[in-house]
Parts: C-alpha cells; structure tokens; sequence
C-alpha cells in the first residue's frame, strides 16, 4: 500500500525541481474532469502556485455538459485557475480540409480531437512559459491507450508510475470530489464512450495482470496483444542511423 504522504512530498519536489531546472513560470494541463486530469492538478498545484488548467471541448455533448461540470469542480476545490477554448470549430474545419483529399477512418478521427487539445495545451504553455504536465496513467501507458502526437505528449508526468486502481485510491485519500471519483473512465471521444467498453476489459483485471502478473489465460492474451502492437507509442520515433 503506497505511502500517500510521502508520496505527496515526493512528487511535488519532482514538480518543483522539474518547473525550476526549465526556468518556467507555471505549468498547464488540459483539465478533462477525470480523475488522471484530476490527480495530476492536485499535485501540480501544491507544487506550483501558477498552475492553470484548460477545459477543451471538442464537439462531443458530454465535453460541454458533465465533464465541464466536473472539471469545474476539480478547480473549485482545489483553487486552480482554469480557462477553456472551444475546439469544435477548429475540428469541423480541419475535417473539411482534409476530407477534400482523402477519407477520414473513425480511427483516424478518434486521434483528432486528442491532437487538437495538445496544440492548444502547448500554444499556451509556449505563449506564457509554462510546462506542460502529462496525465496519462501506468495502465493506458502499458496498453498502448493513448494517442501518439496527442494526449501522449507532455513535458513532464507525475503519475505515469501509477494504475488507474492506484489513481482513484489517491483521489480517495486527498479527498477530491465525489463526483470524480465516481465517474466511469472515458477519453471523451464520442457520445457513450467509455474506456472499458473499447477496450474490452475493466482496469480492475488489467492491473491485477500489470502488477502482478495474474490473468485468465483470455486476459492475458489481450493485454498482451495491446501491449506488444502499441511498443511504437512508447518509444522515440525511428531515426536511421540509430540503434
């Protein structure tokens, strides 16, 4: 069982020697209502004053409805400054741009929205010298359950080492809002979309299998599928003439 105090102490230092051997003056993260969105504004505030979240909304209903409501909360309680920019628009245009020459897949859409939130994320944190913090979990790093170039780019990352079992136990602990605690995971992509219904299995038995190594002999297949067809994800891109 972790140690949540020291746990506490240990990742604001990360934040605080991080923010200061960069020279920045804050940090932002794009502020879903989640609960990995919601660890990582916990920790990036009691490290740093100056941490600003964005709410970024990018045409699907629940994005303007309860994931605002919950993202609100998250910045009520803990006093964060938060900002939002609207996406649809941005969206619908690039949409007709690129649909004038080719067919968009729902897969390829699927990563669209993720990459248009990292644009803006940086276009701020670039504006306003300001780090951008990361708030992807140990679990969807391990899958493979994030979009490269999207939710998968950050500059720093204070909970990569934990699971989404160990993410929602942190939340208990600092007492976050119910109402993020409660929530089914979702990446927002599309109207009823939900982490475990895409992926095929809940997080309780993915990390029961990443921690240690326990599975149905169906699980672990899956897993392991995600796992080994999403290595480019967790790797710099190829280069010739490098090992």
């Amino acid at each position: 069982m972790l140690d949540y105090a020291e746990e506490i102490k240990k990742r604001v230092k990360f934040i605080q020697d991080t923010v200061g051997a960069s020279n920045a003056k804050g940090i932002v993260f794009a502020n879903s209502g989640g609960k990995d969105a919601a660890l990582t504004g916990i920790l990036c505030k009691m490290a740093c004053d100056n941490t600003v979240s964005l709410i970024l909304p990018c045409g699907v209903e629940r994005s303007y409805k309860s994931d605002r409501t919950d993202a609100m909360s998250l910045s009520k309680q803990y006093d964060i400054a938060t900002r939002g920019i609207d996406l649809a628009e941005t969206q619908e245009a690039f949409l007709r741009s690129v649909n004038a020459d080719t067919h968009i897949t729902p897969r390829a859409l699927a990563n669209i929205a993720p990459r248009l939130r990292m644009m803006a994320v940086y276009a701020v944190a670039t504006s306003e010298n300001r780090l951008v913090a990361g708030t992807g979990n140990r679990s969807e790093y391990y899958l493979g359950y994030f979009t490269k170039f999207g939710d998968g780019g950050y500059d720093f990352n204070p909970i990569a080492d934990l699971t989404v079992t160990e993410v929602l136990d942190f939340l208990r602990y600092l007492g976050a809002p119910e109402n993020i605690i409660n929530k089914p995971p979702s990446a927002g992509l599309y109207e009823g979309q939900t982490d475990e219904a895409d992926l095929g299995i809940t997080y309780e038995r993915i990390d029961k299998y990443i921690t240690t190594g326990e599975a149905t002999s169906e699980d672990k297949t899956l897993i392991d599928r995600y796992h080994n067809s999403t290595g480019h994800k967790r790797r710099l891109p190829l280069m010739y003439g490098q090992d």
